[in-house]
């Protein structure tokens, strides 16, 4: 059985996230999506486990895709879970470079781990977690932007108590 591990912040998940997810679901026997804590990135909107709990629900469908959280080396987490390719979407030729230096890093580390890029849908080239955090924070519609499932619970993360929303 081929296990790939899909990892990311996913804070939120995006519908480019659920694009690669899905294509990614196609092509493996088993696949692995990854909460993982980039200590780069300051405190997310969501918290590691309300990620899980976002990413499973989007994902309930799809009969061979996991969802966890690990704050483990990614190329350690592989090896546990019995994974040897790590599935990385790519939006732009600047997520080309960083991604291909981390695959390097993650081989040296798990000789027998490869990572697998998965161009963009074109439509989701622009999208990003930042995107859809700046434009809930202004109360745009994000039906463009993330899964129906979650646009609520994203929007209630700006919503302030005696402060209400532009919408309301």
């Amino acid at each position: 059985m081929k296990t790939a591990i899909y990892p990311g912040s996913f804070d939120p998940v995006t519908l480019g996230h659920l694009n690669v997810i899905k294509r990614a679901a196609q092509a493996f026997d088993r696949l692995i999506v990854c909460v993982m804590i980039n200590f780069r990135k300051s405190e997310g909107l969501f918290t590691p486990e309300e990620r899980v709990d976002l990413i499973r629900r989007v994902t309930d469908g799809l009969d061979n895709v996991e969802v966890d959280y690990s704050e483990d080396l990614l190329a350690d987490y592989a090896r546990e879970k019995g994974a040897h390719v790590i599935v990385k979407g790519l939006r732009a030729v600047s997520d080309y470079e960083s991604e291909v230096q981390m695959a390097m890093i993650n081989r040296k580390l798990y000789s027998n781990l490869d990572t697998f890029f998965i161009p963009s849908s074109e439509k989701y080239t622009y999208l990003s977690s930042t995107v859809v955090r700046e434009m809930a924070r202004y109360g745009a519609d994000l039906s463009d932007f993330v899964p129906r499932e979650i646009i609520a619970d994203v929007e209630q993360k700006y919503k302030k108590p005696n402060n209400p929303s532009k919408r309301d």
